[in-house]
């Protein structure tokens, strides 16, 4: 690791992994506060009558927890080097490639089932929109009154959070920047990230949760993407593990060579086969 500086590195994996806890705690800390007095105005610029409203609350959305999916490679990125820290480097690379190799596969099935459950919530939330009036407020009670302002602190806790691991990986170790994998991936996070909140604030509220799950959609693919560039890169490194491995000389093959070379005792010269491979393989030849 050269001249890599410790604790800024386990800084970082601490700043990492905060952020992706929050992304993960934002279905808890969103949402949930009442809207029952909005979704009754909605009701009546829609010229719809509705007795009693109750039981109607914000959503928590998709988006901010859908960006996990991206950190969870900077988490395992940025484990792959405190690992570094702790096993020789040549144990480190056998380790490596199988791990990541593991973690791209499950990436990819996560990410899979990430995108076919945003793909069918979009597809309800859009039908029930567009069937006016009474599909527009059942939509507007489930998803029509997104908590912009409580997303938007969320969001900006993660986005410092983000640029604190980033900050303290090139601290720990200038030459980080050098790596283009880990510099596209802390710009891909980081761009995910703010092009979130700025989405979040592009379109009415009651427009949010749609684009927020469209944003959910690319989270699911980049996630993907990511996850393939995982395989990929693993397989050099199952390749090389595996030759050097095989390259490795047999603790046992020297005494081999020597037994086969030494002279068959009387009791195994002749044509008995077995008593001679018996004899060639270290064992003891039958009594007569």
């Amino acid at each position: 690791m050269g001249d890599l500086r410790k604790p800024f590195l386990l800084l970082a994996m601490l700043a990492v992994v905060l952020a992706i806890g929050v992304e993960l705690g934002a279905g808890l800390l969103l949402g949930g506060a009442d809207a029952s007095s909005a979704l009754a105005d909605s009701a009546g610029a829609l010229d719809v009558e509705i007795d009693d409203v109750s039981g109607v609350s914000e959503p928590s959305g998709r988006g901010t927890g859908y960006l996990a999916l991206i950190d969870a490679v900077a988490v395992w990125s940025t484990g792959l080097f405190c690992l570094g820290l702790l096993l020789p480097e040549r144990v480190q690379g056998r380790v490596q490639g199988v791990a990541s190799l593991i973690f791209s596969i499950i990436l990819i099935i996560v990410g899979l089932v990430a995108l076919l459950i945003a793909f069918v919530e979009l597809s309800i939330m859009v039908s029930l929109f567009l069937a006016v009036p009474f599909g527009t407020l059942a939509y507007l009670a489930l998803w029509g009154f997104f908590p912009v302002g409580e997303a938007s602190v969320l969001l900006g806790l993660v986005l410092l959070l983000k640029l604190l691991w980033a900050g303290l990986l090139v601290l720990a170790q200038p030459r980080f920047l050098q790596n283009r994998g880990l510099v596209l991936l802390i710009l891909t996070t980081l761009l995910c990230t703010v092009v979130l909140e700025f989405l979040h604030n592009l379109v009415p509220v009651i427009l949010v949760s749609i684009v927020d799950d469209v944003a959910a959609l690319v989270f699911a693919v980049v996630a993907i993407i990511w996850g393939l560039v995982l395989l990929i890169g693993s397989i050099p490194a199952i390749v090389k593990a595996v030759r050097v491995t095989a390259a490795q000389p047999h603790p046992l093959k020297p005494a081999l060579v020597i037994m086969k070379l030494l002279p068959l005792p009387s009791a195994c010269r002749g044509n008995n086969f077995m008593v001679n491979l018996r004899w060639r393989r270290g064992l003891r030849p039958p009594r007569a």
